[in-house]
């Protein structure tokens, strides 16, 4: 049986090589699907969902095209002379010169049943949305990761809204059914980032400025012990929203007691270490938690994106339990993008006019509102 070949490939030149990549069984299938329409040209009525770059193969995509372009010829002729078949190849060729007339031969040897095109279409289209859906997610991965791009969040999340977008049009054409996640192992999150000096500067930078100035810690729900890259700092971020909303006493040391009640110094932290990295504040504790919640969506856009290619890269898994997963997955990311929008959005300087003009009127005495206690140092 021919091996996959490249469109300016004659099949003989490669007759001596070795056969390092055996075909996959989607090859088959392309092959059996071409040989049944060469045989049967009015079975291309009973064809849906697939388009010529549906195909692995390039050359079986230009003779589906070809075959698709050319009027059907009429049953008796084509059973009489190779006509029609001479102009579906002459027509391949313009894109696909490796095309032998002895191989569309092949093809309608190999076919099982002509009847059987429709499930023959059917495995190719399930492989056509398996490389669509990798693809997407191998350009999030490595988009997510890109460290060139000048501005890399708005670029990492275009990449997510196409896998969704992608996900959406596979989901369209696979119905939903009763089924289970994807039994394939997903890779782990890659261990936390200790060896980037930059994300460890910028989260102790944040602890030791939201030390100094409590009340913003209030103010950005937004971020999460998750966010962060070091379990040690993920721990003091906990103690100090804990404090915060509790309005307690919040400095150094306050810091350093509550960190011990949570046995985050059993893991080895030094007391002296710690008032050292929670008294050195700088800048804005907003910028510093946007900057390692920035870190945090990209980590995770890169994370999603790996998992789904290796739900891709198991043939095992249906199209079903692909959509799933990959929904599954994109679903963790859209919880902390709706965290860094909640973050990164411009507060409202006023209230709407409408908002205003059709507000009820109270029943009672305008009720008065306490601001907000100070958190003391």
């Amino acid at each position: 049986m021919p091996r996959t070949t490249t469109p300016d490939e004659p099949e003989d030149d490669l007759d001596d090589l070795p056969d390092t990549h055996p075909p996959q069984p989607v090859y088959y299938a392309e092959q059996a699907l071409l040989g049944a329409l060469l045989l049967e040209p009015h079975r291309l009525t009973d064809i849906a969902g697939i388009e010529p770059d549906s195909f692995s193969n390039y050359a079986h995509g230009a003779l589906f095209a070809a075959i698709r372009a050319l009027p059907a010829p009429d049953p008796n002729q084509h059973a009489q002379d190779t006509s029609w078949l001479n102009a579906v190849l002459t027509a391949a060729r313009e894109h696909a010169r490796g095309l032998t007339a002895s191989y569309l031969h092949t093809l309608i040897q190999v076919c099982p049943w002509p009847k059987h095109a429709s499930a023959y279409a059917r495995m190719i289209e399930t492989e056509h949305a398996r490389r669509t859906l990798r693809a997407h997610a191998e350009r999030l991965a490595l988009t997510a990761t890109d460290v060139t791009l000048p501005h890399p969040m708005p670029t990492t999340l275009a990449e997510a809204d196409a896998l969704t977008r992608a996900v959406d049009n596979i989901a369209a054409r696979f119905p939903a059914h009763s089924g289970s996640l994807p039994r394939t192992p997903v890779p782990a999150p890659e261990a936390n980032s200790d060896n980037d000096e930059e994300a460890l500067e910028e989260e102790r930078l944040l602890l030791a400025t939201a030390t100094a100035h409590p009340a913003d810690v209030e103010q950005m729900r937004w971020l999460t012990a998750d966010d962060f890259t070091r379990p040690l700092h993920a721990g003091l971020w906990q103690c100090l929203t804990a404090l915060a909303r509790r309005r307690a006493l919040v400095d150094p040391v306050t810091v350093l007691w509550e960190a011990q009640q949570r046995g985050l110094l059993a893991s080895g932290a030094e007391p002296a270490e710690l008032l050292e990295l929670l008294g050195a504040p700088a800048g804005s504790a907003e910028y510093w938690g946007e900057r390692i919640l920035q870190r945090s969506v990209l980590a995770t856009a890169h994370h999603v994106g790996l998992r789904i290619e290796a739900f891709t890269d198991d043939p095992a898994t249906t199209p079903y339990q692909l959509i799933l997963g990959s929904r599954r997955a994109l679903a963790d990311l859209s919880a902390v993008r709706a965290r860094w929008h909640h973050a990164t959005a411009p507060a409202p300087t006023t209230r709407p006019a409408r908002a205003r003009a059709t507000a009820p009127p109270r029943a009672g005495p305008p009720r008065t509102t306490a601001p907000p206690a100070r958190i003391s140092r």
